[in-house]
C-alpha cells in the first residue's frame, strides 16, 4: 500500500523538474544533493512508482512523473495560500511579501517604495526577485512569489491585475538625429529608423513596439542589449536612437550624456505599470493596499 508523500518530497521533485539537474535543484532548495536525491528515492518508494529517469548526462521525468509534478505544484501553491490566509487575517503589512519585479521597473520604483515601507510598516518583510516577466509569472503561479510588479498587459492564466500608473515613452537620441527635428514627433516617423531595443524576452521591448504600432521589421536594429543603461551609453556614442520609459528618465538615466529626449504627439505611447497576483490568493485586499501605497510613494517623490 502506498504511503503519503511529504510536502518536502513534492517540493524537491518540482525542483528537479524545473532544473533538470539534481545539483541545481538541491542548490535552489538549499539542501545537499545527497539529501535531495535520497528524498526523491523515498518519494518513489512511498508511491511505488518510478518518477525520474537518471543517466550520466541528464535527468528526465517519466510520463507519470510529469503528471505528479503538475499536481504537486498545485498542492504546494494551495499550501502557500493556507499560510497566506492566516497572514491575511492579521493587519496588513505585518507578515512577509515575496514580490517579483521586472528589471525595467525595479531600480526606479523599489528604492523609494522599500524605504517608505520600512519607515511606515517595519514589521513587513519584503523579499524581492528581479527577473523577466515570463519567469516571474511562472514563479507566481507555482506559489514561489505572492505578487508581481510589472508592465501590463501580460498574458497569465488565473491571475488578477491592478493598474497603478501610466509610464510614457520618450525618444532618446543625439541632437544630430533627424528624428529630433520637425514640429512634432509621431510614431510613424520611426519607420525605417535605426533603433536600439532590449533583447527578446524583455516585455519593455514588446510594449515599446506595440505602443509605437511597430513590428520588428519596421525598424533597423543594429544591436540589442540586456539593460537600459547599456542602451543609453550606446545611443550616446552615436549608435541609433532608443525609446526610454518616463520612470527611467525621471531617475536620471541619461544624465552625463548628450542625449536629448522628445515626447510623442500622441497620447497612448507608453506602457502601464501594475500589480499581478493569483486569483485564489486570500491576500487580495492587502495587495490592493500595496498598490495604493506604491502610488502614494511615487506621487510624493514626484
Amino acid at each position: 500500500m502506498s504511503r503519503q508523500p511529504t510536502l518536502k518530497q513534492l517540493k524537491y521533485l518540482c525542483a528537479v523538474a524545473e532544473h533538470q539537474h539534481f545539483g541545481q535543484a538541491a542548490k535552489a532548495c538549499h539542501v545537499s544533493q545527497s539529501t535531495l536525491s535520497a528524498s526523491i528515492v523515498e518519494l518513489e518508494d512511498a508511491l511505488s512508482a518510478s518518477l525520474v529517469e537518471r543517466n550520466n548526462r541528464s535527468v528526465l521525468l517519466t510520463a507519470l512523473g510529469n503528471d505528479v509534478v503538475t499536481r504537486s505544484r498545485a498542492i504546494l501553491t494551495d499550501v502557500n495560500d493556507v499560510v497566506a490566509l492566516c497572514e491575511a487575517s492579521r493587519e496588513p503589512f505585518q507578515g512577509t511579501i515575496r514580490m517579483g519585479v521586472i528589471p525595467t521597473v525595479a531600480p526606479f520604483v523599489l528604492p523609494t517604495m522599500l524605504k517608505a515601507m520600512r519607515a511606515e510598516h517595519p514589521a513587513c518583510k519584503f523579499f524581492v526577485r528581479e527577473d523577466l516577466s515570463n519567469a516571474l509569472v511562472n514563479a507566481l503561479q507555482i506559489g514561489e512569489l505572492d505578487v508581481l510588479l510589472l508592465a501590463l498587459p501580460f498574458p497569465a492564466e488565473h491571475t488578477d491585475t491592478l493598474a497603478l500608473f501610466e509610464d510614457p515613452f520618450y525618444l532618446a537620441a543625439l541632437a544630430s538625429s533627424p528624428l529630433m527635428t520637425g514640429a512634432t514627433l509621431k510614431t510613424q516617423d520611426l519607420h525605417g529608423a535605426e533603433m536600439l531595443l532590449l533583447e527578446e524576452g524583455h516585455c519593455l521591448r514588446d510594449h515599446a513596439l506595440e505602443a509605437c504600432k511597430l513590428r520588428a521589421g519596421d525598424i533597423n536594429m543594429p544591436y540589442q542589449a540586456t539593460s537600459l543603461t547599456t542602451i543609453v551609453q550606446m545611443v550616446a556614442n552615436g549608435i541609433g536612437t532608443t525609446l526610454l520609459p518616463k520612470m527611467a528618465t525621471d531617475a536620471g538615466i541619461t544624465e552625463g550624456t548628450d542625449l536629448q529626449l522628445r515626447s510623442f504627439n500622441e497620447s497612448d505611447v507608453g506602457r502601464q505599470i501594475g500589480l499581478m497576483w493569483r486569483k485564489k490568493t486570500p491576500r487580495k485586499q492587502e495587495f490592493n493596499l500595496l498598490g495604493a501605497f506604491i502610488q502614494s510613494c511615487l506621487s510624493e517623490e514626484g
